[in-house]
């Protein structure tokens, strides 16, 4: 049994093009990319509906100290000295005796706070670990220091981004 949309097509082969097999597998593969396109733009609107939840944040400062130039590699590490419970998704959650690599340290500007950031080191899985984040330095007992905190930077509004 031949359906329409078979009977269809074979007219618009024959119709659009003469006989050759290269042009009807071009044409057969836009008919597929056609109706797949057609299938994927109904996912593509409701993706568009969603809401973004992601947001740059108020920067915390305008300079950052780092090991390098690129604030990848730790500079020390610390124990922390007392919980921490963050106020926003830019800060870390941190627990009395965790240990923290830290990453960079933000210069402090007027009467403000001095915030450090890093992420949580554990032997076993941890909440946040892994992720890079915000903290008081005054909660952090500073004890192995890898790299001098030579390079002075500018901070970006990436350096301020919640997920």
């Amino acid at each position: 049994m031949v359906r329409e949309s078979d009977c269809s097509k074979e007219r618009l082969f024959q119709a659009v093009l003469k006989p050759g097999r290269r042009k009807k597998m071009f044409v057969i593969s836009k008919i597929k990319l056609a109706r797949f396109a057609c299938h994927l733009f109904p996912f593509l609107l409701l993706g568009l509906t969603q809401d973004v939840k992601a947001d740059f944040m108020d920067k915390l400062a305008k300079r950052k100290v780092c090991a390098d130039k690129d604030c990848i590699y730790a500079i020390s590490t610390g124990r922390v000295v007392d919980d921490y419970i963050a106020p926003d998704c830019r800060f870390l959650n941190l627990k009395e005796g965790q240990l923290i690599y830290i990453y960079s340290k933000l210069v402090r500007e007027r009467k403000g706070g001095e915030f450090w950031s890093g992420s949580i080191y554990s032997e076993e899985p941890v909440d946040e670990m892994g992720v890079v984040g915000y903290f008081p330095s005054t909660i952090i007992d500073e004890q192995y220091v890898f790299q001098n905190t030579t390079v002075r930077l500018p901070t970006t509004a990436i350096d301020f981004y919640c997920d």
